[in-house]
């Protein structure tokens, strides 16, 4: 597989965050780092998905789980709603946002904060509106990336694999 390396020591420690192993008692996790997926699977399967799930929390402490389309650019999660959605209070009152793609066999897990983009620059919005037009067929048009309502997700930590446990690796930020 050409997203996975068989020695951490042939890992470019230059092209993304350190992988390492997750914490995970009892199951039966590898201790050594052979086999750990590499930053560039994360990345592509984040631009390549279709959908995510977008899970926020409410002030009472409950959690709420929407599927979201979105734009994975320069390793963060661009995602738009009406502001007058659940997921848009919860992240008003709390950024705290775990993010996963739908496979259970090719697992990406990222967790993190999501807060609303404010004045963004015209070449993101540009750059923005040109990913949803090659993605989804359509753009709603760069004006739009302006607006209220539109979020940006950057992980703090993230968890992938593909064979588990044996490529199951943790990334921190």
């Amino acid at each position: 597989m050409a997203n996975r390396r068989s020695a951490q020591k042939d890992l470019d420690p230059t092209s993304g965050p350190r992988p390492s192993r997750p914490h995970m008692p009892g199951y039966g996790m590898p201790s050594d780092s052979k086999g750990l997926l590499l930053w560039s699977h994360v990345q592509a399967r984040m631009a390549a998905a279709m959908h995510y799930w977008v899970s926020t929390v409410d002030a009472g402490g409950h959690p709420h789980s929407t599927p979201v389309d979105g734009l994975w650019l320069d390793d963060r999660l661009y995602f738009g709603g009406n502001t007058t959605t659940r997921r848009y209070r919860n992240l008003t009152a709390n950024p705290a946002v775990c993010v996963h793609l739908e496979s259970a066999l090719d697992v990406v897990i990222l967790q993190g904060e999501a807060h609303e983009l404010k004045s963004p620059d015209r070449e993101l919005t540009l750059r923005l509106a040109a990913a949803s037009k090659t993605k989804y067929g359509y753009s709603p048009g760069p004006d739009a990336y302006s607006q209220p309502g539109v979020h940006v997700f950057e992980a703090r930590k993230v968890l992938a694999w593909t064979t588990f446990p044996t490529d199951a690796t943790r990334w921190r930020f």
